[in-house]
Protein backbone atom coordinates (compact mmCIF):
# COMPACT_ATOMS: atom_id res chain seq x y z
CA UNK A 1 0.00 0.00 0.00
CA UNK A 2 2.66 2.45 1.11
CA UNK A 3 4.46 1.93 -2.57
CA UNK A 4 1.11 2.66 -4.26
CA UNK A 5 0.77 6.17 -2.59
CA UNK A 6 4.33 6.74 -3.39
CA UNK A 7 3.39 6.29 -6.94
CA UNK A 8 0.14 7.70 -6.79
CA UNK A 9 1.30 11.63 -6.56
CA UNK A 10 3.63 11.57 -9.93
CA UNK A 11 1.82 9.38 -11.41
CA UNK A 12 -1.74 11.46 -11.50
CA UNK A 13 0.90 14.13 -12.39
CA UNK A 14 2.48 12.43 -15.34
CA UNK A 15 -1.57 11.71 -16.87
CA UNK A 16 -2.85 15.05 -16.28
CA UNK A 17 -0.03 17.20 -17.39
CA UNK A 18 2.28 14.71 -20.08
CA UNK A 19 0.19 12.15 -21.47
CA UNK A 20 -3.78 13.41 -21.83
CA UNK A 21 -2.47 16.69 -23.36
CA UNK A 22 0.02 14.60 -25.84
CA UNK A 23 -3.27 12.20 -26.44
CA UNK A 24 -5.81 15.17 -27.04
CA UNK A 25 -3.05 16.44 -29.86
CA UNK A 26 -2.78 12.57 -31.53
CA UNK A 27 -6.77 13.00 -30.86
CA UNK A 28 -7.33 16.49 -32.52
CA UNK A 29 -4.25 15.48 -35.26
CA UNK A 30 -6.23 12.29 -36.49
CA UNK A 31 -9.73 13.86 -36.61
CA UNK A 32 -9.34 16.55 -38.90
CA UNK A 33 -10.77 15.77 -42.36
CA UNK A 34 -9.18 15.40 -45.71
CA UNK A 35 -12.04 17.23 -47.77
CA UNK A 36 -10.95 20.25 -45.80
CA UNK A 37 -7.25 20.21 -47.07
CA UNK A 38 -5.88 19.82 -43.63
CA UNK A 39 -3.87 16.79 -44.41
CA UNK A 40 -2.57 17.55 -47.58
CA UNK A 41 -1.25 20.94 -46.35
CA UNK A 42 0.19 19.02 -43.07
CA UNK A 43 1.77 16.28 -45.66
CA UNK A 44 3.06 19.49 -47.29
CA UNK A 45 4.54 20.98 -44.22
CA UNK A 46 5.99 18.02 -42.86
CA UNK A 47 7.50 16.87 -46.22
CA UNK A 48 9.33 20.13 -46.30
CA UNK A 49 9.87 21.07 -42.79
CA UNK A 50 10.89 17.39 -42.10
CA UNK A 51 13.72 17.51 -44.33
CA UNK A 52 15.62 20.57 -43.43
CA UNK A 53 14.97 19.45 -39.42
CA UNK A 54 16.83 15.98 -40.62
CA UNK A 55 19.36 17.67 -42.78
CA UNK A 56 20.87 20.76 -39.96
CA UNK A 57 20.49 17.71 -37.21
CA UNK A 58 22.93 15.43 -39.09
CA UNK A 59 24.88 18.53 -40.17
CA UNK A 60 25.02 19.74 -36.61
CA UNK A 61 25.57 16.46 -35.35
CA UNK A 62 28.48 16.08 -37.69
CA UNK A 63 30.37 19.03 -37.08
CA UNK A 64 30.32 18.51 -33.04
CA UNK A 65 31.98 15.42 -33.36
CA UNK A 66 34.48 16.80 -35.64
CA UNK A 67 35.10 18.34 -32.52
CA UNK A 68 33.71 16.84 -29.48
CA UNK A 69 35.97 13.26 -30.50
CA UNK A 70 39.47 15.55 -30.41
CA UNK A 71 38.82 17.74 -27.25
CA UNK A 72 37.68 14.10 -25.47
CA UNK A 73 40.87 12.88 -26.51
CA UNK A 74 42.74 15.54 -25.05
CA UNK A 75 40.74 15.56 -21.51
CA UNK A 76 41.12 12.13 -21.34
CA UNK A 77 44.74 11.21 -22.12
CA UNK A 78 46.82 14.96 -21.42
CA UNK A 79 47.32 16.90 -18.37
CA UNK A 80 47.80 20.93 -18.77
CA UNK A 81 47.57 23.72 -17.43
CA UNK A 82 43.90 25.29 -15.83
CA UNK A 83 42.66 21.76 -17.26
CA UNK A 84 40.20 21.46 -14.04
CA UNK A 85 38.32 25.32 -15.02
CA UNK A 86 38.32 24.21 -18.71
CA UNK A 87 36.57 21.67 -18.39
CA UNK A 88 34.10 23.11 -15.96
CA UNK A 89 33.53 25.60 -18.59
CA UNK A 90 32.79 23.12 -21.37
CA UNK A 91 29.86 21.92 -19.17
CA UNK A 92 28.27 25.32 -18.90
CA UNK A 93 27.16 25.75 -22.06
CA UNK A 94 24.71 22.35 -22.23
CA UNK A 95 22.34 24.18 -19.77
CA UNK A 96 22.44 27.40 -20.94
CA UNK A 97 19.44 28.68 -22.01
CA UNK A 98 18.71 29.07 -25.59
CA UNK A 99 18.13 33.14 -25.91
CA UNK A 100 21.69 33.33 -23.95
CA UNK A 101 23.35 31.38 -26.57
CA UNK A 102 21.34 33.16 -29.32
CA UNK A 103 22.15 36.76 -27.62
CA UNK A 104 25.99 35.77 -27.02
CA UNK A 105 26.56 34.85 -30.81
CA UNK A 106 24.50 38.17 -31.75
CA UNK A 107 26.86 40.09 -29.87
CA UNK A 108 29.88 38.34 -31.09
CA UNK A 109 28.91 38.41 -34.49
CA UNK A 110 25.58 39.41 -34.93
CA UNK A 111 25.03 43.34 -36.68
CA UNK A 112 25.59 45.02 -33.67
CA UNK A 113 27.99 42.48 -32.38
CA UNK A 114 31.83 42.83 -31.92
CA UNK A 115 33.65 41.32 -34.90
CA UNK A 116 31.11 44.22 -37.16
CA UNK A 117 31.85 46.94 -34.99
CA UNK A 118 35.73 46.35 -35.23
CA UNK A 119 35.71 45.82 -38.83
CA UNK A 120 32.97 48.90 -39.48
CA UNK A 121 35.32 51.27 -37.55
CA UNK A 122 38.72 50.32 -38.89
CA UNK A 123 37.40 50.00 -42.54
CA UNK A 124 34.81 52.84 -42.06
CA UNK A 125 32.21 50.66 -43.37
CA UNK A 126 28.53 51.39 -43.27
CA UNK A 127 26.83 48.47 -43.22
CA UNK A 128 27.70 45.11 -41.14
CA UNK A 129 30.23 43.19 -43.61
CA UNK A 130 29.37 40.16 -41.52
CA UNK A 131 26.39 38.30 -42.16
CA UNK A 132 25.89 36.03 -39.26
CA UNK A 133 22.01 36.11 -37.81
CA UNK A 134 19.78 34.04 -40.12
CA UNK A 135 21.61 32.25 -41.84
CA UNK A 136 22.26 28.20 -41.47
CA UNK A 137 26.18 28.82 -40.09
CA UNK A 138 24.95 30.52 -37.13
CA UNK A 139 22.19 27.89 -36.57
CA UNK A 140 24.96 24.99 -36.86
CA UNK A 141 27.83 27.20 -34.35
CA UNK A 142 25.00 27.23 -32.07
CA UNK A 143 24.45 23.73 -31.70
CA UNK A 144 27.86 22.53 -31.97
CA UNK A 145 28.64 25.32 -28.90
CA UNK A 146 25.37 23.90 -26.59
CA UNK A 147 26.42 20.20 -27.80
CA UNK A 148 29.84 19.40 -28.15
CA UNK A 149 29.96 18.96 -24.07
CA UNK A 150 27.66 15.49 -24.30
CA UNK A 151 30.71 14.11 -26.70
CA UNK A 152 33.06 15.41 -24.56
CA UNK A 153 31.49 13.30 -21.54
CA UNK A 154 29.70 10.66 -22.90
CA UNK A 155 33.41 9.78 -25.26
CA UNK A 156 35.97 11.48 -23.27
CA UNK A 157 34.55 8.94 -19.88
CA UNK A 158 34.44 5.94 -22.63
CA UNK A 159 37.95 6.77 -23.34
CA UNK A 160 39.69 7.60 -20.19
CA UNK A 161 38.58 4.12 -19.24
CA UNK A 162 39.92 2.52 -22.22
CA UNK A 163 42.72 -0.34 -20.92
CA UNK A 164 45.78 1.32 -22.50
CA UNK A 165 47.67 -1.74 -22.46
CA UNK A 166 45.14 -2.92 -26.09
CA UNK A 167 46.83 -0.73 -27.83
CA UNK A 168 50.40 -1.16 -26.64
CA UNK A 169 49.98 -5.10 -27.42
CA UNK A 170 48.98 -4.11 -30.91
CA UNK A 171 51.60 -1.63 -31.43
CA UNK A 172 54.12 -4.66 -30.08
CA UNK A 173 52.75 -6.81 -32.48
CA UNK A 174 53.41 -4.45 -35.67
CA UNK A 175 50.91 -2.65 -35.78
CA UNK A 176 51.16 1.61 -36.38
CA UNK A 177 49.26 3.95 -34.66
CA UNK A 178 46.31 4.15 -37.61
CA UNK A 179 45.59 0.62 -37.33
CA UNK A 180 45.56 0.51 -33.18
CA UNK A 181 43.01 3.23 -33.63
CA UNK A 182 40.60 1.78 -36.41
CA UNK A 183 41.39 -1.48 -35.11
CA UNK A 184 41.25 -1.99 -31.54
CA UNK A 185 40.47 1.32 -30.44
CA UNK A 186 37.64 2.67 -32.38
CA UNK A 187 35.56 -0.51 -32.36
CA UNK A 188 35.39 -0.39 -27.99
CA UNK A 189 34.54 3.35 -28.21
CA UNK A 190 32.33 2.60 -31.02
CA UNK A 191 29.28 2.30 -28.82
CA UNK A 192 29.64 5.66 -27.05
CA UNK A 193 30.54 7.22 -29.75
CA UNK A 194 27.63 6.53 -31.33
CA UNK A 195 25.15 7.06 -28.53
CA UNK A 196 26.57 10.64 -28.16
CA UNK A 197 26.32 11.27 -31.88
CA UNK A 198 22.51 9.97 -31.21
CA UNK A 199 21.60 11.87 -28.40
CA UNK A 200 23.12 15.16 -30.11
CA UNK A 201 21.01 14.38 -33.43
CA UNK A 202 17.92 14.17 -30.92
CA UNK A 203 18.74 17.72 -29.31
CA UNK A 204 19.34 19.20 -32.76
CA UNK A 205 16.15 17.55 -34.15
CA UNK A 206 13.85 18.94 -31.54
CA UNK A 207 16.07 22.66 -31.10
CA UNK A 208 13.77 25.39 -31.04
CA UNK A 209 14.97 28.41 -29.28
CA UNK A 210 17.93 28.55 -31.59
CA UNK A 211 16.32 28.37 -34.84
CA UNK A 212 13.90 30.55 -34.06
CA UNK A 213 16.26 33.30 -32.88
CA UNK A 214 19.56 32.62 -35.07
CA UNK A 215 17.94 30.96 -37.90
CA UNK A 216 15.17 33.55 -38.61
CA UNK A 217 12.04 33.31 -40.88
CA UNK A 218 14.15 31.06 -43.89
CA UNK A 219 14.69 28.13 -41.52
CA UNK A 220 11.33 26.52 -40.28
CA UNK A 221 12.31 22.71 -38.37
CA UNK A 222 9.09 21.13 -37.04
CA UNK A 223 9.27 22.73 -34.08
CA UNK A 224 9.50 26.12 -35.63
CA UNK A 225 6.65 25.26 -37.34
CA UNK A 226 4.54 23.94 -34.74
CA UNK A 227 5.23 27.35 -32.96
CA UNK A 228 4.13 29.40 -36.10
CA UNK A 229 0.43 27.62 -36.80
CA UNK A 230 -0.22 27.53 -33.24
CA UNK A 231 0.40 30.83 -31.59
CA UNK A 232 0.52 33.07 -34.83
CA UNK A 233 -1.85 31.32 -37.50
CA UNK A 234 -3.92 29.96 -34.59
CA UNK A 235 -4.34 26.51 -36.73
CA UNK A 236 -4.24 24.28 -33.94
CA UNK A 237 -5.55 21.24 -36.28
CA UNK A 238 -2.43 21.86 -38.69
CA UNK A 239 -0.41 22.04 -35.68
CA UNK A 240 -1.40 19.11 -34.04
CA UNK A 241 -0.77 16.81 -37.27
CA UNK A 242 2.75 17.88 -37.32
CA UNK A 243 3.10 17.46 -33.25
CA UNK A 244 1.83 14.09 -34.42
CA UNK A 245 4.64 13.71 -37.11
CA UNK A 246 7.08 15.18 -34.32
CA UNK A 247 6.41 13.17 -31.81
CA UNK A 248 6.94 9.85 -33.86
CA UNK A 249 10.53 10.92 -34.81
CA UNK A 250 11.45 11.64 -31.27
CA UNK A 251 9.87 8.58 -30.25
CA UNK A 252 11.69 6.32 -32.52
CA UNK A 253 15.33 8.30 -32.09
CA UNK A 254 14.89 7.99 -28.44
CA UNK A 255 14.47 4.14 -28.81
CA UNK A 256 17.51 3.74 -30.77
CA UNK A 257 19.18 6.37 -28.09
CA UNK A 258 18.16 3.46 -25.19
CA UNK A 259 19.33 0.91 -27.09
CA UNK A 260 22.85 2.32 -27.65
CA UNK A 261 23.19 3.14 -23.83
CA UNK A 262 22.68 0.01 -22.64
CA UNK A 263 25.43 -1.20 -25.40
CA UNK A 264 28.32 1.51 -24.19
CA UNK A 265 28.04 0.85 -20.60
CA UNK A 266 31.29 0.96 -19.11
CA UNK A 267 33.45 -2.66 -18.50
CA UNK A 268 32.92 -3.72 -14.74
CA UNK A 269 36.61 -3.63 -14.03
CA UNK A 270 37.85 -0.60 -16.31
CA UNK A 271 41.36 0.44 -15.86
CA UNK A 272 41.81 3.94 -15.94
CA UNK A 273 44.10 6.05 -18.17
CA UNK A 274 46.62 8.64 -16.82
CA UNK A 275 46.65 11.37 -18.39
CA UNK A 276 50.04 12.58 -19.33
CA UNK A 277 51.60 16.36 -20.67
CA UNK A 278 52.19 16.65 -23.94
CA UNK A 279 56.35 16.29 -24.50
CA UNK A 280 56.39 15.75 -28.31
CA UNK A 281 56.52 18.98 -30.60
CA UNK A 282 53.33 17.62 -32.32
CA UNK A 283 51.71 16.54 -29.32
CA UNK A 284 52.32 20.34 -28.47
CA UNK A 285 51.05 21.37 -31.65
CA UNK A 286 48.17 18.89 -31.35
CA UNK A 287 47.22 19.96 -27.79
CA UNK A 288 47.74 24.10 -28.09
CA UNK A 289 45.60 24.59 -31.54
CA UNK A 290 42.75 22.19 -29.80
CA UNK A 291 43.03 24.68 -26.91
CA UNK A 292 42.80 27.91 -28.93
CA UNK A 293 39.19 26.52 -30.80
CA UNK A 294 37.72 25.01 -27.57
CA UNK A 295 38.78 28.40 -25.62
CA UNK A 296 37.51 30.39 -28.98
CA UNK A 297 34.03 28.28 -28.99
CA UNK A 298 33.43 27.94 -25.62
CA UNK A 299 35.02 31.19 -24.18
CA UNK A 300 34.22 34.34 -26.62
CA UNK A 301 30.10 33.53 -26.78
CA UNK A 302 29.41 33.87 -23.16
CA UNK A 303 32.31 36.74 -23.02
CA UNK A 304 31.43 38.97 -25.27
CA UNK A 305 27.88 38.99 -23.88
CA UNK A 306 28.20 40.80 -20.81
CA UNK A 307 30.80 43.32 -22.47
CA UNK A 308 28.58 44.19 -25.15
CA UNK A 309 25.96 44.73 -22.54
CA UNK A 310 28.33 47.60 -20.90
CA UNK A 311 29.29 49.52 -23.93
CA UNK A 312 27.30 51.72 -26.20
CA UNK A 313 28.55 51.89 -29.91
CA UNK A 314 25.49 53.57 -31.23
CA UNK A 315 24.05 56.74 -29.32
CA UNK A 316 20.58 58.33 -29.54
CA UNK A 317 19.20 54.92 -28.85
CA UNK A 318 20.96 53.73 -31.87
CA UNK A 319 19.23 55.68 -34.84
CA UNK A 320 22.59 57.17 -35.90
CA UNK A 321 24.82 55.25 -38.52
CA UNK A 322 28.23 56.91 -36.93
CA UNK A 323 29.67 54.72 -33.98
CA UNK A 324 30.75 56.33 -30.90
CA UNK A 325 31.96 53.89 -28.12
CA UNK A 326 31.00 54.70 -24.72
CA UNK A 327 30.65 52.78 -21.48
CA UNK A 328 27.48 52.84 -20.01
CA UNK A 329 25.10 51.95 -17.59
CA UNK A 330 22.29 52.71 -18.76
CA UNK A 331 21.11 49.38 -20.18
CA UNK A 332 20.72 48.01 -17.04
CA UNK A 333 19.10 51.23 -15.41
CA UNK A 334 16.28 51.01 -18.44
CA UNK A 335 15.72 47.57 -16.92
CA UNK A 336 13.58 48.98 -14.14
CA UNK A 337 11.31 51.49 -16.76
CA UNK A 338 8.39 50.72 -18.81
CA UNK A 339 8.55 53.06 -21.18
CA UNK A 340 5.43 54.00 -23.34
CA UNK A 341 4.90 51.97 -26.29
CA UNK A 342 6.39 49.00 -25.27
CA UNK A 343 5.39 45.76 -25.85
CA UNK A 344 5.64 44.74 -22.24
CA UNK A 345 2.87 45.26 -19.63
CA UNK A 346 5.78 45.28 -16.95
CA UNK A 347 9.28 46.40 -16.92
CA UNK A 348 11.70 44.35 -17.96
CA UNK A 349 12.96 43.74 -14.42
CA UNK A 350 10.09 41.86 -13.57
CA UNK A 351 10.24 39.14 -15.89
CA UNK A 352 13.39 38.28 -13.66
CA UNK A 353 11.45 38.17 -10.97
CA UNK A 354 9.17 36.03 -12.39
CA UNK A 355 11.41 34.02 -14.10
CA UNK A 356 12.86 33.32 -10.32
CA UNK A 357 8.87 32.60 -8.93
CA UNK A 358 8.62 29.87 -11.47
CA UNK A 359 11.71 28.27 -11.02
CA UNK A 360 10.87 28.44 -7.18
CA UNK A 361 7.77 26.52 -7.41
CA UNK A 362 9.05 24.44 -10.39
CA UNK A 363 11.69 22.96 -7.69
CA UNK A 364 9.48 22.54 -5.30
CA UNK A 365 7.21 20.43 -7.05
CA UNK A 366 9.43 18.51 -8.68
CA UNK A 367 11.33 17.35 -5.35
CA UNK A 368 7.57 16.66 -3.74
CA UNK A 369 6.87 14.55 -6.37
CA UNK A 370 9.99 13.14 -7.18
CA UNK A 371 11.71 12.26 -3.91
CA UNK A 372 8.95 9.32 -3.28
CA UNK A 373 9.45 7.96 -6.20
CA UNK A 374 12.99 8.37 -6.68
CA UNK A 375 12.91 5.92 -3.30
CA UNK A 376 11.24 3.45 -5.08
CA UNK A 377 13.68 3.03 -7.70
CA UNK A 378 16.33 3.48 -5.16
CA UNK A 379 15.55 -0.36 -4.75
CA UNK A 380 13.18 -1.66 -7.31
CA UNK A 381 10.81 -4.56 -7.88
CA UNK A 382 8.83 -5.20 -10.56
CA UNK A 383 6.14 -2.05 -10.45
CA UNK A 384 9.43 0.12 -10.34
CA UNK A 385 11.14 -1.82 -13.49
CA UNK A 386 8.17 -1.31 -15.55
CA UNK A 387 7.32 2.08 -14.84
CA UNK A 388 10.58 3.85 -14.81
CA UNK A 389 10.53 3.87 -18.65
CA UNK A 390 7.48 5.58 -18.41
CA UNK A 391 9.07 8.69 -16.15
CA UNK A 392 12.00 8.84 -18.81
CA UNK A 393 9.36 10.25 -21.36
CA UNK A 394 9.06 13.64 -20.91
CA UNK A 395 12.86 13.82 -21.76
CA UNK A 396 12.47 12.88 -25.41
CA UNK A 397 9.23 15.38 -25.45
CA UNK A 398 9.25 18.62 -27.39
CA UNK A 399 8.60 21.58 -24.76
CA UNK A 400 6.62 23.51 -27.87
CA UNK A 401 4.81 20.30 -28.32
CA UNK A 402 4.32 19.73 -24.77
CA UNK A 403 2.76 23.74 -24.62
CA UNK A 404 0.68 23.07 -27.93
CA UNK A 405 -1.06 20.27 -25.47
CA UNK A 406 -1.62 22.51 -22.66
CA UNK A 407 -3.26 25.32 -25.08
CA UNK A 408 -5.81 22.37 -26.64
CA UNK A 409 -6.05 20.23 -23.21
CA UNK A 410 -6.81 23.51 -20.80
CA UNK A 411 -8.93 25.83 -22.93
CA UNK A 412 -12.33 24.09 -22.08
CA UNK A 413 -13.97 22.60 -19.48
CA UNK A 414 -13.64 20.99 -16.86
CA UNK A 415 -10.17 21.85 -17.18
CA UNK A 416 -10.26 25.16 -18.04
CA UNK A 417 -7.10 27.06 -16.39
CA UNK A 418 -5.20 28.13 -19.34
CA UNK A 419 -5.63 31.12 -17.90
CA UNK A 420 -3.70 30.32 -14.91
CA UNK A 421 -0.29 31.52 -14.48
CA UNK A 422 0.71 28.29 -12.32
CA UNK A 423 0.30 26.17 -16.35
CA UNK A 424 4.37 27.76 -16.66
CA UNK A 425 5.87 25.84 -13.52
CA UNK A 426 3.63 22.89 -14.08
CA UNK A 427 5.13 22.71 -17.63
CA UNK A 428 8.62 23.44 -15.93
CA UNK A 429 8.30 20.65 -13.67
CA UNK A 430 7.21 17.81 -16.48
CA UNK A 431 10.19 18.58 -17.66
CA UNK A 432 12.45 18.63 -15.04
CA UNK A 433 10.76 15.66 -13.33
CA UNK A 434 13.07 13.40 -14.52
CA UNK A 435 16.30 15.58 -14.04
CA UNK A 436 15.32 15.47 -10.34
CA UNK A 437 14.30 11.46 -9.85
CA UNK A 438 17.73 10.41 -11.61
CA UNK A 439 19.79 12.98 -9.34
CA UNK A 440 18.25 11.61 -5.94
CA UNK A 441 17.95 7.95 -6.82
CA UNK A 442 21.91 7.30 -6.35
CA UNK A 443 22.15 8.90 -3.46
CA UNK A 444 18.74 6.96 -1.43
CA UNK A 445 20.59 3.58 -3.13
CA UNK A 446 23.75 4.46 -1.65
CA UNK A 447 22.17 4.04 1.87
CA UNK A 448 23.08 1.07 3.41
CA UNK A 449 19.82 -0.23 5.26
CA UNK A 450 21.20 -1.04 8.35
CA UNK A 451 21.75 2.11 9.32
CA UNK A 452 17.78 2.78 9.73
CA UNK A 453 17.86 -0.18 11.87
CA UNK A 454 20.23 0.69 14.02
CA UNK A 455 18.45 3.76 14.99
CA UNK A 456 15.52 2.16 15.38
CA UNK A 457 17.30 -0.63 17.88
CA UNK A 458 18.38 2.86 19.78
CA UNK A 459 15.08 3.83 20.18
CA UNK A 460 14.64 6.23 17.02
CA UNK A 461 11.03 6.48 15.79
CA UNK A 462 10.96 6.54 11.52
CA UNK A 463 10.69 10.48 11.60
CA UNK A 464 13.72 10.74 13.60
CA UNK A 465 15.63 7.97 12.29
CA UNK A 466 15.12 9.66 8.88
CA UNK A 467 16.15 12.92 9.78
CA UNK A 468 18.75 12.13 11.91
CA UNK A 469 20.33 8.88 9.69
CA UNK A 470 19.40 9.25 5.78
CA UNK A 471 18.74 13.23 5.67
CA UNK A 472 22.62 14.53 6.28
CA UNK A 473 23.51 11.43 3.89
CA UNK A 474 21.34 12.90 0.57
CA UNK A 475 20.92 16.85 1.50
CA UNK A 476 23.42 17.37 -1.18
CA UNK A 477 22.06 15.29 -3.39
CA UNK A 478 18.60 16.90 -2.85
CA UNK A 479 20.18 20.42 -3.16
CA UNK A 480 21.71 19.44 -6.45
CA UNK A 481 18.53 18.59 -7.47
CA UNK A 482 16.45 21.48 -6.69
CA UNK A 483 19.05 23.67 -8.55
CA UNK A 484 19.01 21.59 -11.46
CA UNK A 485 14.81 21.87 -11.58
CA UNK A 486 15.48 25.22 -11.03
CA UNK A 487 18.03 25.75 -13.92
CA UNK A 488 15.82 24.01 -16.31
CA UNK A 489 12.78 26.58 -15.17
CA UNK A 490 14.84 29.39 -15.24
CA UNK A 491 15.68 29.04 -19.25
CA UNK A 492 12.60 27.08 -20.02
CA UNK A 493 12.06 28.85 -23.47
CA UNK A 494 9.77 26.42 -25.87
CA UNK A 495 6.53 25.84 -23.59
CA UNK A 496 7.04 29.01 -21.82
CA UNK A 497 6.78 30.65 -25.28
CA UNK A 498 3.08 29.44 -25.63
CA UNK A 499 1.74 29.64 -22.30
CA UNK A 500 2.84 32.58 -20.61
CA UNK A 501 0.73 35.38 -20.09
CA UNK A 502 1.90 38.54 -21.59
CA UNK A 503 1.43 40.20 -18.14
CA UNK A 504 3.69 37.39 -16.48
CA UNK A 505 6.47 36.89 -18.82
CA UNK A 506 9.84 35.11 -18.27
CA UNK A 507 13.17 36.34 -19.20
CA UNK A 508 13.86 34.33 -21.86
CA UNK A 509 10.60 35.30 -23.36
CA UNK A 510 11.47 39.32 -22.56
CA UNK A 511 15.12 38.86 -24.19
CA UNK A 512 13.67 37.36 -27.00
CA UNK A 513 10.81 40.33 -28.22
CA UNK A 514 13.43 43.13 -27.09
CA UNK A 515 15.82 41.28 -29.51
CA UNK A 516 13.25 41.42 -32.17
CA UNK A 517 12.83 45.23 -32.27
CA UNK A 518 14.45 47.28 -33.94
CA UNK A 519 16.74 50.65 -31.87
CA UNK A 520 19.74 49.99 -29.84
CA UNK A 521 18.27 50.89 -26.52
CA UNK A 522 16.16 47.55 -27.29
CA UNK A 523 19.18 45.98 -28.50
CA UNK A 524 21.14 46.63 -25.31
CA UNK A 525 18.67 45.43 -22.73
CA UNK A 526 18.42 42.53 -23.89
CA UNK A 527 21.88 41.86 -23.63
CA UNK A 528 21.86 43.40 -20.03
CA UNK A 529 18.80 40.36 -19.35
CA UNK A 530 20.78 37.64 -21.22
CA UNK A 531 23.82 38.70 -19.09
CA UNK A 532 21.76 38.62 -15.94
CA UNK A 533 20.54 35.43 -17.07
CA UNK A 534 23.68 33.61 -17.93
CA UNK A 535 25.05 34.90 -14.23
CA UNK A 536 22.42 33.00 -12.71
CA UNK A 537 22.65 29.91 -14.98
CA UNK A 538 25.93 29.50 -15.04
CA UNK A 539 26.60 30.19 -10.67
CA UNK A 540 23.67 26.87 -10.26
CA UNK A 541 25.41 25.19 -12.69
CA UNK A 542 28.44 25.08 -11.10
CA UNK A 543 26.60 24.92 -7.80
CA UNK A 544 25.06 21.55 -9.13
CA UNK A 545 28.45 20.14 -10.16
CA UNK A 546 29.90 20.61 -6.87
CA UNK A 547 26.78 19.05 -4.76
CA UNK A 548 25.88 16.46 -7.25
CA UNK A 549 27.19 12.59 -6.94
CA UNK A 550 30.62 11.90 -8.66
CA UNK A 551 30.13 9.46 -11.91
CA UNK A 552 26.58 10.84 -11.97
CA UNK A 553 25.17 10.15 -15.79
CA UNK A 554 22.02 12.23 -17.04
CA UNK A 555 22.40 11.72 -20.38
Amino acid sequence: MRRFLSWLGTSVFLVVFFFYPLLRILWIGLTVKADQGGLSQAFGLIGSTAWFTFYQACLSTLLTLLVGLPGAYLFSHYEFRGKRTLNAITAVPFMLPTVVVAAGFNALLGPRGWFNVLLMNLFHLQIAPINFVHTLGAILLAHVFYNTTIVLKLVGNAWSQLDPRLGQSAATLGANPKRVFCKVTFPVLRPAILAAAMLVFLFDFTSFGVILLLGGPRFATLEVEIFIQSLQMLNLPLAAILSIGQIIFTLVFSILYSRLVTRSIAPARPVMNIPEKATKWSERVFVGGLLVIITALFILPMVSLPFRSLIRFDPAMGQRVSQAVSFTLDYYRELFVNRSGSLFYVPPILALRNSFGYACITMLISLVLGFPVASLLAHPGKMERALDPFLMLPLGASAVTLGLGYIITFNQHPLFFLRSPWLVPIAHSVIALPFVIRSLQPALASIPPEYRMAAAVMGADPPRAWFAVVWPLISRATLAAGTFAFTISLGEFGATSLLARPEYPTLPLAIYRFLSQPGGLNYGQAMAMASLLMLFTTLAILLFDRLRLPGTNYF
